[in-house]
């Protein structure tokens, strides 16, 4: 029987394009599945308020260990300035990493103008992120307000309370008491959040309530510094949260603030800008054991400004024959002043996208680099 050849090859070949075919499919399939499955990016963004790099450099000279900054192999240099100062403040400072626009002195979370512009924590809310404020100050405060209220005012601190009432954050821990509780207009928004079904704790850093939001104020106004008692309140704060936002089982967007490194330069006290430097290198490293074990997360730490214009330098005692003689193996913190400087400061990532933060770049450029980490992430499948 003869047979014809040239329609079997034709075969053959149409059945091999089939099975590519099927195969690019599959691949194609598998690819998007992939990418369908990828977990949104958690952040965590660490302010350490009123550092500098003479701030961290204390930290390798003063601590007994070697400084959780020491991890980090991609940095930067943040350029501080307002709007309208070329010296800022925390409010102006905040509300650049916030909207990612430079703004006035005492503006929170608005424009140039007074407009009210949406923050990354609203932002990632609508995309259905967890989020939560860690301070040291009342949770009022110009740097965490800035993620969630809108006031021409930094000093507002009763309409930022009433916003935060609002502004569904599913943790929050620090001061400030007293503008929920003890208000000129007679409200207590204390009953405002349970009715929005927080656990609130005034009295302690307690058990979480992983069935619902949480709500840790301790203090009227803000919480003490480490010179006058306050523990390791920062660092328990933030394992607390991340074990919340675990439990949760969603994205997160958190801020914590080591707010008392700014009081000890406008003190011009060295131990306490010491003691606050070393607190938050502490809770630095609270935040890379999660990011060890939680590589889709992606933490960024660095300041809204330098405050007291701080150096290190030569530490002198007075000899034996009446003169200043150098003593070698330490070294002095000097303050130029009591007020914030324009010093660059520095900017610390690690994570995913932690590439995005190198370099020398305006303040308000980090929203911007933290939206286009998250938004090389598949957010909805």
């Amino acid at each position: 029987m003869m047979m014809n050849f040239g329609k079997i090859a034709l075969v053959g070949v149409l059945t091999s394009f089939a099975i590519g075919c099927t195969d690019i499919k599959n691949t194609e399939e598998a690819a998007t599945t992939d990418t369908e499955q990828e977990e949104p990016l958690s952040v965590i963004f660490m302010i350490g308020d009123g550092m500098g790099v003479p701030q961290v450099s204390s930290a390798f000279y003063f601590g007994e260990e070697t400084p959780n900054f020491k991890q980090f192999t991609s940095l930067g240099l943040s350029r501080t300035s307002s709007s309208d100062y070329l010296i800022t403040d925390s409010a102006a400072g905040a509300t650049a990493f916030s909207i990612g626009e430079k703004t006035y002195k005492r503006a929170i979370g608005v424009t140039t103008d007074t407009v009210a512009k949406p923050t990354i924590l609203e932002q990632l809310q609508d995309r259905g992120y967890a989020t939560g404020l860690i301070s040291l100050t009342a949770i009022t405060h110009a740097t965490p307000a800035a993620f969630y209220a809108h006031v021409p005012d930094r000093d507002m601190h009763e309409e930022i309370a009433m916003q935060l009432a609002n502004a569904n954050i599913d943790f929050l821990a620090g001061g400030g008491k007293k503008f929920f509780n003890k208000r000129t207009d007679g409200i207590n928004l204390m009953d405002t959040l349970i009715a929005k079904n927080y656990h609130i704790d005034t009295v302690d850093l307690g058990k979480v309530d992983y069935k619902k939001s949480n709500a840790f104020l301790l203090a009227e106004d803000e919480l003490p510094n480490k010179l006058k008692g306050r523990g390791d309140f920062l660092p328990d704060a933030t394992k607390k949260a991340l074990d919340y936002f675990d439990a949760k089982k969603k994205p997160f967007f958190m801020m914590v603030e080591g707010s008392f490194i700014d009081w000890g330069g406008h003190a011009k006290n060295d131990t306490m800008m010491i003691r606050e430097v070393l607190d938050f290198d502490k809770t630095i490293g609270v935040v890379l054991d999660y990011v060890e074990k939680h590589p889709n997360t992606l933490v960024v730490i660095t300041a809204d400004h330098e405050t007291g214009g701080v150096s290190l330098g030569k530490y002198y005692e007075m000899g034996a024959d009446g003169k200043q003689h150098e003593v070698k193996d330490k070294i002095q913190v000097y303050f130029q002043d009591n007020q914030h400087s324009t010093e660059l400061v520095p900017v610390f990532a690690k994570g995913k996208g932690e590439e995005l933060f190198r370099g020398v770049y305006e303040n308000n450029e980090i929203y911007h680099k933290f939206m286009q980490a998250l938004n090389n992430t598949t957010h909805e499948k």
